[in-house]
C-alpha cells in the first residue's frame, strides 16, 4: 500500500433499528443485503489502509407514502452518528442525513447538525420522489449550505421508474441517476448561484467524466449559460472512486476533474469488500500518475476539502 492513510469520504453506516429495512431494500433493487456494525467497519477501515471514514446514511429516511416522518428519522439518524463520532473522532468523521422533501426541515436540521453535533457536511439523495436538486423548490437549502460553505454527498438512489429486469438498481441505474442530477443542478445554475458550496459526486459522477463534453450541448436550449460555462460549472464537482478505479475509468475522470477534486471512497457497506477491493488494487496499480497525486486521492484532496480531517488520522 502506498499510503496507509487513507481518508474514506463515501464510508456509510446501518444504525441498528435500520438494518432490517435496508437489506430489504437491497434486496428489492437486486443488490446483496449489507450489514454494518463499528467494529466491522474498524476492522475493514484497518484492513484497507484507512485513518478515517466519513460516514453517512444512503438511504430514504421513510416510506414515499410517510414522508411527514422524515424529520424526527433524519434527527435520529445524525445523533446516532454523531455518537459515533463522538465516541471515536480519530477514526470516523460524519455527513448529515436531511429530511427532503420538507425544505424547511431540511435547512433546520442542517443547521442543528452542522451547528450542534459537529458535522464534517450533509448528504443528499439525487433524487427526492422523482424530484431533482436542481428543481426551484430546493433553492432555499442551497442557499443555507452555501452561506455556511458546506461539503455535500449527493448520493444515487433509485430513479423513477421501473428497473430493467435482471439488471440490479444500484449497478445500472444509480450512475445514472447521479449524472440527471448533476447535469439538473448545473443547467439550472445551481452550482453558478452557490459557489462557496462543494458537492461531491460518488463512483467517479456516474457518467459525467466521459460524456461531459455531450451534456455541455444542454446549453443550446437555454440562453443563460453557454456550453464553456456549462463545462466550467460540471468541473466544479468533487468526485469520488468508489468501486470506479476501473482502468477505462480513471483516465477520463482524470481528464476531467479539476486539480483536487478526485477523493478515495470505499463505499462500505454497500458494495461486497471483495469487490471493492479490485478497485483499490486497481487504483494503486495505474501506471500513469503524475507525482503526488495518488496522495492527494488518498489523502491530501480530503483534508484540503475538509479541513479537520487533516488532525485526525495521521
Amino acid at each position: 500500500m502506498s499510503d496507509p492513510r487513507r481518508i474514506d469520504i463515501h464510508h456509510h453506516l446501518i444504525p441498528p433499528d435500520r438494518g432490517r429495512a435496508i437489506a430489504e431494500r437491497a434486496v428489492a433493487l437486486g443488490w446483496p443485503a449489507p450489514a454494518w456494525d463499528k467494529d466491522s467497519a474498524l476492522a475493514m477501515m484497518d484492513h484497507q489502509a484507512i485513518a478515517v471514514a466519513v460516514l453517512s446514511y444512503a438511504a430514504p429516511l421513510t416510506a414515499p407514502d410517510d414522508t411527514a416522518a422524515a424529520p424526527a428519522s433524519a434527527r435520529s439518524v445524525n445523533e446516532y452518528t454523531a455518537e459515533l463520532v463522538k465516541d471515536r473522532p480519530e477514526r470516523f468523521g460524519h455527513f448529515a442525513a436531511l429530511p427532503l422533501p420538507d425544505v424547511d426541515a431540511a435547512v433546520a436540521e442542517a443547521a442543528y447538525a452542522l451547528d450542534e453535533l459537529g458535522a464534517d457536511g450533509v448528504i443528499l439523495m439525487s433524487n427526492i420522489g422523482g424530484h431533482y436538486l436542481g428543481e426551484d423548490v430546493f433553492e432555499p437549502l442551497w442557499a443555507e449550505l452555501d452561506a455556511r460553505g458546506a461539503v455535500v454527498l449527493v448520493h444515487p438512489t433509485a430513479p423513477p421508474g421501473p428497473m430493467v429486469p435482471g439488471l440490479p438498481s444500484p449497478l445500472v441505474d444509480f450512475p445514472h441517476d447521479t449524472t440527471r442530477t448533476a447535469l439538473h443542478m448545473a443547467v439550472n445554475g445551481v452550482l453558478a448561484r452557490h459557489r462557496e458550496v462543494k458537492v461531491i459526486l460518488p463512483h467517479a459522477g456516474g457518467f459525467l467524466p466521459y460524456a461531459a463534453q455531450r451534456f455541455a450541448a444542454a446549453a443550446r436550449l437555454s440562453p443563460d449559460t453557454t456550453p464553456e460555462h456549462l463545462l466550467e460549472d460540471l468541473r466544479r464537482f468533487y468526485f469520488d472512486t468508489a468501486f470506479s478505479a476501473a482502468p477505462a475509468t480513471l483516465p477520463s475522470l482524470l481528464a476531467f476533474a479539476a486539480p483536487g477534486h478526485i477523493l478515495y471512497g470505499s463505499d462500505f457497506p454497500m458494495i461486497p469488500t471483495e469487490w471493492a477491493a479490485v478497485h483499490d488494487t486497481a487504483l494503486e496499480e495505474f501506471p500513469h500518475w503524475d507525482p503526488g497525486q495518488l496522495h492527494g486521492i488518498h489523502r491530501a484532496n480530503a483534508e484540503a476539502l475538509i479541513p479537520r480531517l487533516a488532525s485526525v488520522g495521521s
